[in-house]
């Protein structure tokens, strides 16, 4: 721990001072800017280089990827510039070094520059293509993989790229269209179109979508947003989990982090109309000031006295990072009432607990006998408030719960769970292991800490039968729990084949001065610094390679190129010497080799769970291919494309539903809950589990263990 706090202030003395004369980007003028800008480019050089774990050097070939990451950051399908472009920016392509070593900075104002008037010109295009219709009938193709594609020559092959990539998007909804007419003839209430009719409503869908998507990015993709996302192409060239986080967007990491935000309490959607109250959270100050109703059109966020922001051309990401502030602060939101009217409601931000994202859990009954489900979206903590989400706590409640039922084992589900908090995932490990360590860690300089991330609690709350559930986007923090209960033989790891791939941990170091007293956030935001690699306890590393679960099953990510694996930018594979830990000694630890390999015959041997395998395989094929946009070729592929999804998820699906239930201690949340929209999301969840094939794998393992400790237990 001594030296994470070191890393911090060695940081704050290093790059503090280049700070202390920044004042508001927003409130600058533009030269200002660009020297703010300036320094906070050198500043995230100087990091990267002393602090990172394992630096690149920033030369000329480091220049090079920048140069290419940022187009490809701001055009990866490569159909807003032209090759002239970039080919004109070329003179600085082995100059960027220099500018993050502190030489005047070209390079990205130039791109923005460019990049504001390629915007423009584009909107022209789409409008101008999408005033006329398509002819369905010529036999070409488009290609929307920009990796496999060079920059447009001319304008005009601009353009016409444009125009292949809006017919496809209208070749799509028209074929949509026809279907529907199909379905729906001779039902009085349907208005039956012919095919012109229908092309028209598919193109004015289209141009509804790119207005939506162009006015989004003129609006909210600003100058000093495509300044950030330079900034983070450098960052990321480090390695993919190297990030800078800006203070609004440092704010709403902390904000997913803890399950916790400053804000008015309404759920928000978007339409045709803009973006609206969805729905009112019951004693929120929204609620409490009686003055907004679902259904009510946001126009205008102020921030307390200062000029409203208009959001037309918000996406609801981004109303959402206006409307949400710190703690006690004013928001002022105009709003378009149904009747016609405009009315502006102040509101000051109160505290919003997002209850839905943590720990939850549900029985599965297998004829008497109960079997345990625990569903964790994220390693969740709340390190600004004592009182705040810990996934750890809240897990330990459900294993409780759990028990009060007395289950016969428990299923714990990681999938898609990206990681989180380094220290809750240990104490998580700890419900169910004795005293150990959990994982090592390796410094900058190759001291292993083999001690500082274990349990130290010899007491164990659950001791029975023991299954982790994974797949691909299982990451970090994830993985470190699958390994850990997997290097113990504490349980099972079932998944696909392997996790995500990410062995490295990350520290925010803080720029500029604190913004209030309530959080850790300051003015110029946070880099989110790679500083160490976290080893299994038998010394492998999870960095590339992921959790290998013990039973591997099918799924629909398996051939999606997702993984740390697929990034070029990752930090290699290694391993350390193995640290001393004791084997779980539970009673069924000696029996998992015999039930991992039963349950990985039955699954190899299972035809639908091969069917399943070959699609997935076809699909990933497609998806890399050209689309053709002849009418008669496009249906014949989308038919075989929709067949294979349908039948994919006919596999996915058991054929007899699980029999899933809510805890006698969790029946007022699911079925009596005071918002009822929250109580009818959770019966959802609770249909959405009792089809679920990977959850029956789990359930039957747990069954085996739980068989296998009953039959030990006799002898």
């Amino acid at each position: 721990m001594k030296s994470r706090k070191g890393l911090v202030l060695t940081a704050l003395v290093l790059f503090g001072s280049l700070f202390i004369a920044f004042r508001s980007i927003n409130g600058a003028d533009s030269n200002e800017k660009i020297a703010q800008q300036q320094r906070l480019l050198n500043t995230v050089g100087m990091l990267l280089e002393q602090q990172h774990y394992s630096p690149k050097k920033i030369n000329d070939d480091f220049s090079k990827k920048v140069f290419k990451g940022y187009l490809d950051q701001l055009d990866g399908d490569k159909s807003i510039f032209t090759s002239e472009d970039v080919n004109g920016l070329k003179k600085m392509e082995t100059t960027i070094d220099d500018e993050i070593h502190g030489a005047a900075m070209h390079f990205q104002p130039a791109v923005s520059s460019i990049y504001s008037k390629r915007v423009e010109e584009t909107v022209g295009f789409y409008k101008e293509i999408l005033s006329k219709p398509f002819d369905f009938s010529v036999n070409e193709s488009v290609q929307l993989d920009g990796e496999k594609l060079s920059y447009a020559p001319t304008d005009e092959d601009r353009k016409d790229r444009w125009r292949k990539k809006l017919k496809y998007y209208t070749l799509e909804r028209f074929v949509d269209l026809q279907e529907e007419r199909e379905k729906n003839k001779g039902k009085d209430s349907f208005r039956v179109l012919p095919d012109d009719s229908l092309e028209l409503n598919a193109r004015n869908s289209v141009l509804k979508m790119m207005d939506r998507t162009f006015n989004r990015i003129k609006t909210t993709f600003t100058e000093e947003q495509r300044f950030n996302s330079f900034i983070n192409v450098i960052t990321n060239l480090m390695d993919p989990h190297t990030d800078y986080y800006p203070p609004v967007e440092k704010r709403a990491f902390d904000e997913r982090m803890s399950n916790q935000f400053y804000g008015i309490g309404a759920q928000l959607q978007q339409d045709d109309n803009g973006i609206k109250i969805a729905s009112i959270v019951t004693g929120g100050p929204a609620w409490k000031s009686g003055a907004i109703v679902a259904g009510d059109i946001i126009i205008k966020v102020a921030q307390g006295a200062n000029e409203p922001v208009d959001v037309s051309g918000y996406g609801t990401e981004d109303a959402v990072k206006l409307i949400r502030g710190d703690k006690g602060t004013e928001v002022r939101i105009t709003f378009k009432k149904q009747d016609g009217t405009t009315r502006t409601v102040s509101l000051i931000r109160e505290k919003i607990e997002q209850d839905e994202g943590l720990a939850r859990s549900a029985i599965v009954m297998q004829g008497s006998d109960k079997i345990g489900y625990i569903a964790l979206p994220d390693f969740y903590a709340n390190f600004e408030d004592k009182n705040g989400f810990k996934c750890s706590e809240d897990v330990a409640e459900e294993v409780k719960k759990l028990k009060a039922e007395n289950v016969k084992g428990i299923v714990i589900d990681l999938r898609n769970n990206g990681g989180g908090s380094l220290l809750e995932v240990v104490k998580m490990v700890g419900l169910f292991i004795p005293s150990g360590p959990v994982v090592q860690v390796k410094e900058r300089d190759g001291r292993v800490d083999q001690q500082t991330w274990r349990d130290n609690d010899e007491s164990v709350l659950y001791d029975g039968p023991l299954a982790v559930m994974v797949n691909e986007l299982s990451a970090s923090a994830s993985e470190i729990f699958a390994a850990a209960i997997q290097d113990y033989k504490r349980g099972i790891v079932i998944g696909s084949s392997s996790t995500y791939g990410k062995g490295t941990v990350q520290r925010p170091i803080p720029f500029g001065r604190p913004i209030d007293f309530y959080s850790s956030r300051t003015e110029f935001g946070a880099v989110s610094l790679t500083f160490q690699k976290f080893y299994r306890v038998n010394g492998g590393s999870t960095q590339l390679k992921g959790v290998v679960p013990d039973i591997i099953m099918p799924d629909t990510y398996e051939y999606l190129k997702i993984r740390e694996k697929d990034n070029p930018n990752s930090l290699p594979w290694d391993a350390i010497p193995q640290t001393r830990y004791q084997l779980w000694n539970g009673g069924e630890g000696t029996h998992l080799d015999q039930i991992v390999k039963k349950e990985q015959e039955r699954i190899v041997s299972d035809p639908n769970l091969k069917l399943l395998q070959d699609n997935l395989k076809w699909l990933s094929a497609k998806n890399e291919n050209p689309i053709n946009l002849q009418i008669d070729q496009f249906k014949q592929m989308q038919k075989q494309i929709t067949s294979t999804v349908n039948q994919n998820n006919a596999l996915l699906k058991l054929k007899s539903e699980l029999n899933v239930q809510a805890m006698d201690a969790d029946k007022d949340k699911f079925y009596n809950n005071p918002d009822k929209n929250k109580g009818i999301r959770y019966q959802e969840w609770l249909k959405l589990l009792k089809q679920d094939l990977h959850i029956d794998a789990g359930v039957k393992v747990i069954q085996q263990l739980a068989e296998t400790k009953t039959a030990t237990a006799k002898n």
